[in-house]
């Protein structure tokens, strides 16, 4: 199985080290490794020059994460393709593993991971609604993103099908592709713990942006004018976006922030209308 393994990374010197040192030390090798630089300005350029000579190394102008992830896919040799986050690890098994799952369900085009969640250096417990799972998942995806993007393992097809990352999300641009992926394929789950997810840092994207659900109600909205959605997914996917936009405008109200109320109650009433006509 030829697998390139893309890392987006951006002013992540003293990280990226660790992420790298677990791509080398799998048990499984990749065929490539590839770090898109998006416009990085500490030392990234250097540490990789210096120490990892093997990995492919690509600089762009700050473009933010989806333009990374899609500029790596675009270059990337392998027929598979894995994501890992320039802040995440892998376990050693973590390929070999994946790599059997496949090989033993050829059917499926995309593999992920359970994890273990690290923040502030301590680990700590996901709750009950962050739990992994396999197959048909569009409706498990649709409350919260439920894939992290440093586990999967997904077939080039895929995002030849669906296309890549959405570059003019900020936000959320993982739980998007999801969406859109898990509405067509089913999910391959193995269900050991091969990923340490780190979190807590001043530039996490969750930690930036208020309101993440504005990101998400976007991507479901696309879901319903293009997506490839059967009749229950796009019920579930209309009454989740009626549940969100009542979360957004309960938020806005608190902020005081008119405009977006205006916004949140004009779509709730649209979006309520469309709901009387589903089952």
């Amino acid at each position: 199985m030829d697998i390139s393994v893309i890392i987006p990374t951006y002013n992540r010197e003293a990280f990226i080290g660790r992420a790298l040192d677990s791509v080398l030390a799998q048990s499984s090798q990749p065929a490539e490794v590839i770090v898109i630089d998006d416009g990085s300005t500490d030392s990234t350029a250097a540490l990789l020059r210096q120490s990892y000579p093997e990995v492919t190394y690509v600089y762009q102008e700050n473009q933010g994460v989806s333009s990374a992830r899609n500029a790596g896919v675009a270059i990337a040799q392998g027929d598979w393709l894995a994501l890992l986050d320039s802040d995440d690890e892998w376990l050693p098994a973590k390929l070999a593993a994946q790599s059997a799952a496949l090989s033993q369900n050829p059917e499926f085009r995309i593999c992920h991971t359970d994890e273990i969640w690290i923040r502030h250096n301590e680990r700590v417990n996901p709750m009950r609604k962050h739990e992994k799972s396999g197959g048909w998942i569009y409706e498990k995806c649709l409350p919260m993103c439920v894939i992290s993007p440093s586990s999967v393992l997904i077939h080039r097809s895929v995002f030849d099908n669906v296309g890549g990352f959405d570059e003019q999300l900020p936000a959320c641009e993982d739980y998007d592709l999801w969406l859109r992926i898990c509405a067509s394929y089913p999910v391959l789950f193995v269900d050991d713990l091969l990923l340490k997810k780190y979190g807590g840092h001043e530039d996490q994207l969750s930690r930036k942006f208020w309101g993440m659900d504005r990101f998400r109600v976007h991507a479901m909205e696309k879901m319903l004018s293009t997506g490839p959605l059967g009749a229950h997914q796009r019920t579930a996917t209309l009454r989740e976006l009626l549940r969100k936009f009542r979360v957004l405008l309960n938020g806005a109200r608190k902020r005081n922030n008119d405009q977006f109320m205006l916004t949140c109650s004009q779509k709730i009433a649209a979006y309520e209308k469309l709901e009387v006509g589903n089952p």
